[in-house]
């Protein structure tokens, strides 16, 4: 059984998070600029075993897509040419940054450690991945 992978695509920069081999525990593990995350990932993918790559849906408050949504539609629909291997399934991202930001302060990084938007990013991931394996249990 390979890992599942969570993904908070930006138009800047873009989290990721994976799972222990178990999936029990989502960890944060790298913020990649977006330009350069398709190579990312084919690095990634061929030395771990991830069958499940989770992407954040953008939707606003209303329910309605974001307009980042395309965008990160265009990316899924490429990433699941290029690894047909892996699953990829959506996961609805609302308020993550959010819930992130909390996270991050509760957790005692310092005030200026807490600028760093790549921090979030990944932090959101993992807010992500730990919500869509929570609800497949």
């Amino acid at each position: 059984m390979g890992r599942i992978m969570a993904i908070d695509y930006g138009m800047k920069r873009t989290g990721v998070a994976v799972s222990d081999p178990m999936r029990i525990i989502a960890g944060g593990l790298e913020t990649v600029p977006t330009a350069q995350i398709m190579q990312w990932l084919g690095k990634y993918l061929a030395s771990n075993e991830v069958d499940i790559i989770v992407v954040g849906r953008p939707v606003q408050m209303n329910g309605m897509p974001s307009e980042t949504l395309p965008a990160i539609e265009r990316f899924v629909a490429s990433a699941a040419k290029k690894f047909p291997h892996v699953r990829f399934d959506w996961w609805d991202e609302r308020f993550t940054s959010v819930l992130a930001q909390r996270a991050i302060i509760d957790s005692g990084v310092p005030r200026m450690k807490r600028r760093d938007k790549g921090l979030v990013d990944k932090v959101s991931a993992a807010i992500i991945l730990q919500g869509y394996m929570e609800a497949a249990e």
